[in-house]
């Protein structure tokens, strides 16, 4: 037998998820400052951002490095959040709200236009799965700041999405415990 000639079928998996309605956000620019004007295809094509986000520290401190150290004006950025079951209302309802708050601080921020999904499932697949689907210009995401021996014992979303998104790079962005420096 010519195992060259084998086929293999994959399987593919689906997956549930569901669009967040976020406020229709309009900058207001006053003729005296037109630099601040959301910037044109004309001028520059937007990008694509895929952020990953939940309830934690080190995922909001992720999503604030996006929006000062990459985003620019033109671009969208697209929440993702990865719950067990997208038909439990109380999870969508609190997740909704994250999204929201994140969406007002992003426009805030940076004057980026923010979509977001959430997504039924593994986080890891999950964020994979999306950043096929948008072949975003960057994947970002925090780590969830456990230590070695629980990384490795329990997986880890980033390790997961570093090595298995492969329709973006991904950046993911330490804690901010990471980073800081102890006084004494």
């Amino acid at each position: 037998m010519d195992r060259s000639m084998e086929t293999v079928e994959e399987e593919v998996e689906e997956y549930s998820w569901r669009e967040v309605l976020l406020p229709r956000l309009v900058p207001v620019v006053s003729d005296a400052a037109p630099e601040l004007e959301r910037e044109t295809g004309e001028r520059r094509r937007g990008r694509e951002l895929l952020v990953a986000v939940d309830f934690g520290p080190n995922s909001k401190h992720a999503f604030d490095w996006a929006l000062v150290h990459f985003a620019r004006m033109a671009d969208t950025l697209h929440l993702i959040h990865a719950v067990s079951s997208v038909n439990n209302d109380l999870v969508y309802e609190k997740s909704q709200e994250l999204m929201e708050d994140l969406a007002i601080e992003a426009f805030k921020t940076s004057l980026v236009q923010t979509k977001a999904r959430i997504v039924e499932g593994d986080a890891g697949k999950v964020i994979c799965r999306e950043a096929e689907r948008l072949k975003p210009a960057a994947v970002i995401l925090g780590t969830r700041g456990r230590g070695l021996i629980q990384s490795v014992l329990q997986g880890s979303v980033s390790e997961y999405c570093f090595h298995n998104c492969k329709a973006a790079p991904v950046i993911i962005v330490p804690g901010k415990e990471a980073g800081e420096q102890s006084v004494l």
